[in-house]
């Protein structure tokens, strides 16, 4: 969470005289609708050198598509979305979103800091998820686009959000960045800071929902997961960490050799049958780490497209959920209904109700220290 100041001084300079260079193709803007609030919303276009394509709206810093290629070098977009600004208002669980303040869940909108007892919004049966009834993902960012030459990089967006004192509940004014860059080697890298002038618990996250053989083409059960992870946080029956971490070994959450997500999905499992599936963090076993640079969490891939999706972050976990949820009602782009398990989402984070539980690594920001973290998302493709 608190990581080496001279590894981030770098990125910050480095980021700095690449935006600065000329010659760089620009970041395309385009008008994206009005909140019900009255507000205008602008949609970015980010292209790399290969092709790559991402599309993000400064509503909730939401990722609205991303065009990668096959095998055979045909593109398509491998996330789940809608077409308006209206359906992200109305009915989105959380597509493609930026997630604060806190990503996942408290349990019951409660947590106690400094002898302080503060309640938050049950957004989620009785606890508390992703930032409450308007987080992060339900606000218009304050976004500048960079563009940057050479080989290596291609462009981004900067957005700032300030949440201000009280807002969800939350204690504090925290003042948040969240850089998107795109690379000319297919990697979409997050990096998220935030200050605070009062003790808060900070979890930022990005909460896109993947499908590797493309948007709308079926379930995700045929998608061949590796994670890093030896070890998980088992839940009680809303979904919050019993507070135990407990070993993969011998269970349908031992996924540290490739396996495909619907192998064992179906298995008569408790802690499957209380998440309806996968709606679970694993302890990422560079949780030891004393941070950057960003290690290998995950490799998702699809066999019939041979994407291919590798995660690396300085987070302590990654919450990986199956789409449970989904179940027929969404309409996404281009009308397309969104069936049970259409899309997969890989958050990483610190534990989920970590501020109720003093023994998994602390979320919580005080004044005067940085939250940065850092994620990336690198595509490619099998043989």
């Amino acid at each position: 969470m608190r990581t080496s100041p001279t590894y981030w001084i770098v990125i910050a300079s480095t980021a700095l005289a690449c935006a600065r260079r000329e010659g760089a193709a620009p970041v395309a803007r385009s008008p994206f609708g009005t909140t019900r609030e009255g507000k205008a919303v602008s949609v970015y276009t980010l292209k790399n050198a290969r092709g790559i394509e991402v599309r993000v709206i400064d509503y909730g810093g939401i990722i609205l598509s991303l065009r990668a290629p096959d095998r055979a070098g045909r593109f398509a977009d491998i996330v789940l979305g809608f077409d308006s600004l209206a359906d992200y208002e109305r009915s989105s669980p959380y597509f493609g979103s930026l997630i604060g303040r806190f990503g996942n869940r408290i349990a019951g909108g409660r947590f106690t800091l400094d002898g302080k007892t503060y309640t938050l919004a049950r957004n989620n049966g009785p606890n508390h998820l992703h930032g409450g009834l308007k987080g992060f993902d339900k606000v218009v960012w304050d976004v500048t686009p960079f563009e940057r030459g050479g080989d290596s990089v291609g462009g981004g967006l900067v957005l700032r959000y300030t949440s201000p004192d009280g807002e969800e509940g939350y204690p504090g004014t925290l003042r948040a960045t969240v850089t998107y860059t795109l690379t000319n080697q297919n990697e979409l890298i997050f990096d998220y800071e935030a200050t605070t002038d009062r003790a808060t618990p900070v979890n930022l996250t990005q909460h896109s929902y993947f499908n590797l053989a493309g948007d709308g083409s079926g379930d995700i059960l045929g998608h061949v997961v590796t994670l890093n992870a030896a070890r998980f946080t088992p839940v009680d029956s809303t979904l919050i960490p019993t507070g135990t971490i407990t070993s993969v070994s011998g269970t349908p959450f031992d996924f540290r050799a490739p396996t495909r997500i619907g192998a064992r999905i179906g298995q008569n499992d408790e802690q499957l049958r209380r998440g309806l599936g996968y709606d679970h963090n694993f302890v990422l076993d560079t949780s030891g780490s004393t941070g950057p640079p960003p290690t290998l969490a995950a490799r998702v891939e699809e066999p019939s497209s041979g994407r291919l999706m590798e995660i690396y972050t300085t987070e302590p976990g990654l919450q990986f959920y199956s789409g449970n949820f989904l179940d027929g009602t969404l309409r996404g782009k281009g009308g397309v209904v969104y069936g049970h398990r259409y899309g997969f989402v890989m958050e990483t984070q610190h534990f989920p109700d970590s501020p109720n539980h003093p023994a998994f690594p602390s979320t919580i920001l005080r004044p005067g220290q940085q939250y940065r973290s850092r994620t990336i998302l690198k595509f490619g493709t099998a043989p």
